[in-house]
């Protein structure tokens, strides 16, 4: 059977494919880090070895492994070597605080937890709560190393099949609006993107995917998966830094990537970006945050190859893909709803609104959650079902369609400032801050007002050698736009805060936001 008879069944396994190219292409590299490569054979023969030693722990189908340490070939077998045993994958953030980490740890029911030296200092104060076995990787001194703990050379894991609604994988939430929700994919979910990409994506087994973003994110799975699925070559990154992704770009001719904007935004800004040859790029994707119209046209006329821009929940629902090559007029959207994808938009009492008005985003298709892990009254909360029971989730977004059916989102509906009884979007006042040609990048929140009941405050971050004022800045914004959008202050900032995969925790510069006076 060849990879697309494989894709054709209702059903399947990661780790099958992989199997697979192991078998047609045993020397082609499969993963690469910064130690060294595998080939399909030899991922494969390591993933054998993570799953038979998980079934000789006792690991049945539907337990669970976590995960938490950077990127690494070992990383990857884990995953692999997971799906081959039928246990749920639990990849948990790094940069989770310690209590939190245990927490999830606990709330995930993971058997054994894998951690590499950075995670297990920062864990130390919590250690003796962590039930989970613990294994250390690349020399962490945790339990078990890793090599000690895998089964021997040439170990094969008993065979199992798979259900479609089995547990793929527990991701959890970034945990910036409470406490972290633990987003339960299902087998049957992930197979269907896999036979999505396939169609779409360009991936195939003459693809290179430089991933850069960490491996316990969808963002990164949903270019990760693919790759290894159609027999790609994965060049995994421990942590972005923009000129050594540059480098291992034009290293290994890299032909697809996933980035967040915050990275595409670091790569552009970059003086000496336009003397790295990438002309191997057949396709660039963006997600997990909003991609500035500016900053997609700055990308489509310096950096060669396709850019895509997919908007999405991990919870799943609706999609909207824009392929900003072919659509240049676009830049300001999204793109449209996705084949096979529903998405409408609901006003505050939950009923449908008319083209061209604003409401928040639900979306529908074959890729929804199975729900929060342990959580059903979140899980309701987070579903909207229309006149037929037809199920939808809530993105917990503000958009608008356009006559073409493009879909613009404005904010999250929380982010929405209530100013005078008028709705300010902060994406309008970033929009306008980020056409200063002093202006490297900008977040607007709206913060307690005395008369206004809320008023927009607006954190820049300026280019390297600007020497725009805060005051002239916030002139020269509040003179394009409208009285009751006005700013009430500016703050010039070094950096703004983001969580590991580049979403700016607005939360943060709300609680931290200290006026000099009282805002009328």
């Amino acid at each position: 059977m060849g990879i697309t008879e494989l894709l054709a069944q209702p059903i399947g396994n990661l780790a099958d494919c992989v199997r697979l190219h192991a078998a047609e292409r045993p020397g082609h590299v499969a993963v690469v880090d910064s130690r060294g490569s595998l080939t399909y054979a030899e991922f494969d023969a390591l993933a054998d070895r993570v799953a038979a030693a998980l079934q000789r722990d006792g690991l049945q189908p539907g337990a669970s492994l976590a995960i938490c340490a950077a990127a690494s070939i070992e990383y990857a077998a884990i995953l692999i070597g997971g799906l081959r045993a039928g246990v749920a994958l639990v990849p948990l953030a790094p940069s989770s605080t310690p209590a939190s980490l245990a927490g999830m740890v606990e709330d995930s029911d993971a058997r054994v937890l894998f951690v590499d030296a950075d995670v297990l200092r920062e864990i130390a104060p919590v250690k003796d709560n962590i039930q989970a076995r613990l294994i250390g990787l690349a020399g962490a001194p945790a339990g078990l190393a890793f090599e000690a703990w895998l089964a021997p050379h040439g170990s094969r894991p008993q065979a199992h099949a798979i259900a479609p609604q089995q547990v793929f994988n527990i991701i959890y939430s970034s945990g910036t609006t409470g406490t972290p929700k633990g987003i339960v994919h299902a087998h049957a979910l992930r197979w269907n993107q896999i036979r999505r990409v396939q169609e779409s994506g360009g991936y195939g087994p003459d693809a290179v995917t430089l991933i850069s973003t960490p491996l316990y994110s969808n963002t990164t799975l949903v270019s990760f998966i693919p790759t290894l699925a159609l027999g790609g070559t994965a060049v995994l990154m421990p942590k972005f830094d923009a000129q050594r992704y540059l480098q291992l770009a034009a290293q290994y001719r890299v032909t697809h990537s996933m980035l967040v904007p915050v990275q595409y935004q670091r790569l552009m800004a970059r003086a000496d970006f336009g003397d790295y040859d990438l002309s191997s790029y057949r396709m660039k994707f963006s997600t997990s945050a909003p991609l500035s119209a500016a900053l997609k046209a700055e990308i489509l006329k310096r950096w060669p190859g396709g850019l895509v821009e997919y908007y999405g929940m991990t919870e799943g629902g609706g999609s909207c893909v824009l392929a900003a090559h072919e659509f240049p007029n676009k830049l300001h959207t999204v793109g449209k709803p996705m084949e096979g994808h529903d998405i409408r938009l609901i006003d505050d009492d939950g009923k449908e609104v008319p083209v061209g008005e604003i409401g928040e985003v639900v979306g529908h298709s074959n890729a929804i959650m199975a729900g929060y892990h342990k959580q059903p009254e979140k899980t309701s909360a987070a579903e909207w079902r229309d006149a037929t029971g037809k199920l939808f989730i809530r993105t917990g977004d503000v958009g608008r369609f356009d006559e073409d059916g493009f879909l613009t989102l404005m904010d999250r509906k929380k982010d929405m400032i209530i100013s005078g009884g008028f709705n300010i979007y902060p994406s309008d006042l970033e929009g306008i801050l980020q056409q200063h040609p002093e202006v490297l990048d900008c977040a607007v929140v709206g913060v307690p007002s005395q008369r206004w009941g809320e008023t927009p405050v607006a954190f820049v971050v300026r280019r390297d050698g600007a020497t725009v004022s805060d005051d002239a800045l916030m002139a020269w914004t509040n003179e394009q736009v409208g009285k009751t959008q006005r700013l009430a202050v500016l703050e010039l900032v070094d950096v703004l805060p983001r969580s590991a995969i580049g979403k700016v925790l607005k939360r943060e510069l709300r609680d931290g936001f200290r006026p000099g006076r009282p805002l009328d």
